[in-house]
């Protein structure tokens, strides 16, 4: 990075516009920046860091926006900082623009105008600059991935502030690990740290949890042996407790399978007993059982005995039913027969009811032959018939004629009629279009003045109602202003009375033979007493307290004041000076006549579609107009060609028709005379033939009841039974004969017979010696049982166990592994001797480079008696890796670099802040860092050191560097040529350039 050029227009103490050539100072290497106190040589740096980072360095940044601003500034003189560079082979131009508050264009008081950034850049092969941005995130972002530097870093590596690597020579290790973490970026190995904390802290958790599930089941191992098991005094997380458990578990098993053993030798010897009782209670219940169906039989022969006489009565009537049976097909055939002739008869009868008088005496030949008869005339009527309906159909085509030439008139009317009012219509409608299209053209020129007028009416709005808040705020920051000038009064004055009452003070802490502080004395003989209104150093620090209060009250009302006037300018310049009932009203016109003209512009598509109808309307009548005069002409032959045609089928129908009104009349009378009249002759020859075959049935049923046994065939009937009664009575008398032969083979049984001549048998008490037997060997069954389930769930658990020891083997490796690994990053393991840090180890190695960077100008600044070493011995009790020394070439010993005298530390903090700036650069990137500025510090130097540090700088030329050296030490004026001098004065302070 390479300055060309800075420009700074009412920027801290310059009231005008200054202008720096860097190019011109950079010619020699080495330039000198100096100026009397208070003149504004930091103020040139600060305008550097401004404008490449929106922001001064160090504590100043507090300081941005408004107190950026020159006091000495005229009203309408903007501040602005412009400076041109070469970063990355890239020439840019940065300006920047603070926020700033400007007279109003228009009436008093002030308006606050936003900060502004541009970004250039310089097209050599154009010869021209063009825009890169206005955006200040993405300058910033721009400017830091060029430079490869936070703030912070440039303003260590460029702005080399020697006041701070002094303090970093006498600092403890904590506080340069705080520094060189900030400038090296170090703070992704403090993570890693607390990463492998977290880590350990959560293969503990993991580990412990997995311990106390152990437990768990331990206790769970536990009650299934009946608290047989012992379990290991261990608590979760402690060594050794997987191992116990396991051996406890083991323990537990063997007892079980021993008491699993025992328990089922005892129930072998109880299920033997139980056995032989079953076996024993099984005799006696046979011989019980045959006892009681020998008792049973002899009660079942004696009921047998009892019924003898039904079972001969069921067995009579059997016999009599079966020789009924071969009289049931006459019977059954006699009715039918019977059922046949009722029904014939009675559709006879029917039949013969609906016909004429002259049939009803007729028999069925004569019927037959008068329907033949009435069949012939009903054929003979066929071609009338068709002719009957073609005359019809001729009368239903006249009519149709008829009523299309009356519609074909009425259309032809109405067409007329439509067509004559046609051109009128299609007036009216091509207006309603020509208003609708003016309207649509209206609304859209309306549309393009609404929002304007919208957002011009909103800002004024907000113009409105931050005016009030614009003038709550100064009002609010007035008031402050004054309550800071009381603080501050009240402040002064409580200072200068403790001033005035200092000498009691001083005279509180006097003591006999003690000297005085002020003069020396040890005699006191009237020292000074404290007044009634005496005032401490609390009170004076309480005032001072208040004061500070009441300064940073007044300077968050007035940023606020700040924020608010330039919200309230943005809404200025939308909005105007117009009243904001005006631009409301405004607003409401165009709304209302937007809508309106919206209104009207919506009848053009429906007039439109009315005018598409209409002329499809009127081509449609003019067709129907031109159909309907072609059709009126081609009726008048159809007409007379009907009429020819009916004249000719009325006279033969007149023949046909006869007595009747029509053909179809006469036809219907003889279809329903034939139909009667074949009807009628059908059901006599049915009733005829019917009343033959009940005679023959009547004939064969007296003759099968005679061969069959019986009187009459009544008799044959009553002894027929039907299929519920047949199948009944069969049951009855099988029932009868199974009982009888089951009685007899149970009394003939020999066992049966033998049993019932023993003493009856005791089933109680072969019950109960069984019933006692089968307990013990439920009860040993049961025990057989639980000894199994324990065996079972011990081994459940136990293999759980060992499932659970072999998954948590891993993460207790993971444990120790990481716990290890963390513990030795954060510096507390024993095989980390030093006890350092894993940020403090990099940080270590980054300070032994800057060391070394450094020594080489060490050695130079001192004539080669000083070098600078990283020393990582402890100190103390504390850990190591950021000690500092300096090694005396005179004494060959090294020591502490807080030893070093005044102008010895100047340039060995020198030393250090260019060999930290090789180093940041490096680590940067390679960066290329051509203009570096160094701030004080060379009052403390004698002549030789001057000279040996002014070579060592004027040696970075080597690496085409220019330095600048901010210092107000006369005698620097004599040694550098090239000069930068801020002159101050009452009106500001001004640059002066000279050149080598």
């Amino acid at each position: 990075m390479r300055l060309h050029r800075l420009d700074v227009t009412a920027f801290g103490p310059f009231g005008g516009s200054q202008s720096v050539d860097f190019d011109a100072l950079s010619t020699a290497g080495l330039f000198l920046l100096h100026g009397p106190t208070g003149a504004g040589k930091t103020s040139v740096l600060d305008a550097v860091c401004y404008a490449l980072y929106g922001s001064v360095p160090g504590a100043r940044q507090s300081g941005q926006g408004m107190t950026l601003r020159s006091d000495h500034a005229a009203a309408g003189t903007r501040t602005q900082v412009l400076l041109e560079l070469t970063v990355a082979g890239r020439r840019l131009e940065i300006t920047r623009q603070p926020p700033w508050e400007r007279p109003k264009k228009r009436g008093s008081g002030t308006t606050l105008d936003k900060a502004q950034s541009w970004l250039r850049e310089y097209d050599a092969q154009a010869g021209t600059w063009k825009d890169l941005s206005r955006s200040h995130q993405e300058i910033g972002e721009e400017i830091t991935q060029l430079l490869g530097m936070s703030r912070e870093q440039f303003c260590q590596v460029v702005l080399l502030p020697q006041g701070d690597f002094a303090r970093f020579l006498r600092a403890d290790a904590e506080a340069r690990g705080k520094l060189l973490g900030r400038l090296f970026d170090t703070h992704r190995f403090a993570e890693v740290e607390k990463r492998l904390t977290e880590r350990r802290r959560a293969a503990e958790a993991q580990v412990r949890d997995g311990d106390a599930a152990l437990l768990a089941d331990a206790h769970r191992m536990q009650q299934a042996a009946d608290d047989a098991m012992r379990l290991p005094d261990l608590a979760p997380g402690e060594p050794g407790l997987a191992e116990a458990i396991l051996d406890a578990a083991a323990v537990a098993r063997s007892t079980a399978r021993e008491q699993l053993t025992v328990a089922h030798c005892r129930l072998l010897a109880a299920e033997s007993a139980q056995a032989a009782a079953d076996r024993a209670l099984a005799d006696v219940r046979e011989v019980a059982r045959l006892q009681r169906r020998f008792a049973e039989a002899r009660q079942r022969a004696l009921v047998l005995e009892e019924r003898a006489d039904g079972y001969r009565q069921a067995q009579v009537r059997m016999e009599r039913s079966r020789k009924a049976e071969a009289v049931a097909p006459a019977l059954e055939l006699r009715e039918a027969v019977e059922a046949e002739h009722r029904r014939a008869a009675a559709a006879e009868a029917r039949a013969r009811g609906v016909l004429p008088e002259a049939f009803v005496g007729a028999g069925a030949a004569g019927l037959a032959t008068a329907a033949r008869r009435a069949a012939e005339e009903l054929g003979g009527l066929e071609s009338a018939r068709r002719a009957e309906k073609r005359l019809l159909a001729l009368v239903d085509e006249r009519d149709e004629l008829d009523r299309q030439e009356r519609a074909d008139e009425g259309l032809l009317q109405e067409a007329e009629a439509w067509l004559a009012e046609w051109e009128g219509s299609r007036g009216a409608l091509q207006s309603r279009i020509d208003a609708a299209q003016e309207a649509a053209t209206r609304a859209e020129q309306l549309a393009v003045q609404r929002e304007p007028a919208q957002q011009r009416l909103g800002a004024a709005r907000m113009r409105d109602q931050l005016a009030g808040d614009t003038d709550a705020a100064a009002e609010q920051a007035r008031l402050a202003q004054e309550q800071v000038l009381e603080a501050k009064a009240h402040w002064l004055d409580v200072k200068e009375q403790r001033l005035n009452g200092i000498a009691a003070e001083l005279a509180a802490r006097l003591e006999d033979g003690e000297p005085c502080a002020v003069c020396g004395a040890t005699d006191h003989p009237a020292p000074a007493r404290k007044d009634a209104g005496h005032v401490d150093r609390e009170a004076e620090e309480r005032a001072l307290a208040a004061y500070q209060q009441a300064e940073e009250r007044h300077t968050e009302k007035e940023r606020h004041l700040g924020v608010v006037r330039e919200a309230l300018a943005a809404a200025t310049a939308e909005a105007g000076d117009a009243p904001t009932e005006q631009l409301a009203a405004h607003c409401d016109e165009l709304e209302r006549l937007y809508a309106q003209a919206r209104r009207d512009a919506s009848a053009l598509h429906p007039a439109h579609e009315e005018l598409r109808r209409a002329e499809a309307e009127r081509e449609r009548r003019t067709a129907d107009r031109q159909q309907a005069a072609v059709r009126v002409a081609s009726r008048v032959g159809h007409r007379e060609r009907l009429d020819r045609e009916r004249a000719v089928l009325e006279e033969e129908l007149t023949q046909a028709r006869g007595a009747a009104d029509s053909v179809a009349t006469r036809a219907a009378q003889l279809e329903r005379q034939v139909a009667l009249l074949t009807e009628a002759a059908d059901t006599a020859r049915a009733a005829e033939d019917t009343a033959q075959r009940l005679k023959d049935a009547d004939a064969r049923l007296a003759d099968a009841a005679f061969r069959a046994g019986f009187d009459t065939p009544q008799a044959a009937a009553a002894a027929l039974l039907d299929d519920t009664a047949h199948r009944e009575l069969q049951r009855r008398l099988d029932a009868w004969q199974s009982e009888e032969a089951a009685v007899r083979a149970v009394l003939a049984e020999a066992d049966t017979a033998a049993a019932a001549q023993q003493p009856t048998a005791d089933t109680a008490s072969a019950e109960r010696t069984a019933s006692t037997a089968a307990q013990r060997a439920r009860d040993a069954a049961s025990a057989r049982d639980a000894a199994a389930r324990r065996c079972t769930d011990l081994d459940r658990l136990s293999h759980r166990v060992a499932a659970a020891v072999r998954q948590l083997a891993p993460l207790r490796d993971e444990y120790d592994r990481v716990a290890r690994l963390a513990a030795l990053a954060a510096g507390t393991s024993a095989d980390n001797e030093r006890k350092m840090r894993l940020e403090s180890y990099v940080l270590a190695a980054r300070l032994e480079q800057v060391a070394a960077a450094a020594t080489v100008r060490l050695q130079r600044m001192s004539s080669g008696r000083y070098t600078l070493v990283h020393s990582d011995d402890r100190a103390g009790r504390g850990r190591s890796g950021l000690g500092l020394h300096v090694v005396d070439a005179w004494t060959g010993r090294e020591r502490d670099t807080a030893t070093l005298s005044g102008g010895e530390t100047f340039f060995a903090s020198l030393a250090l802040a260019l060999g930290l700036a090789d180093v940041v650069t490096d680590e940067a990137g390679g960066v290329r860092l051509d203009t570096l500025f160094i701030d004080e510090g060379f009052g403390s130097l004698d002549d030789q050191t001057l000279d040996e540090v002014l070579d060592v700088l004027d040696s970075l030329r080597e690496r085409d560097r220019s330095v600048g050296i901010v210092s107000h030490v006369a005698d620097l004026r004599r040694r550098i040529h090239a000069q930068l001098e801020v002159v101050k004065g009452r009106s500001g302070s001004v640059l002066r350039q000279r050149g080598a």
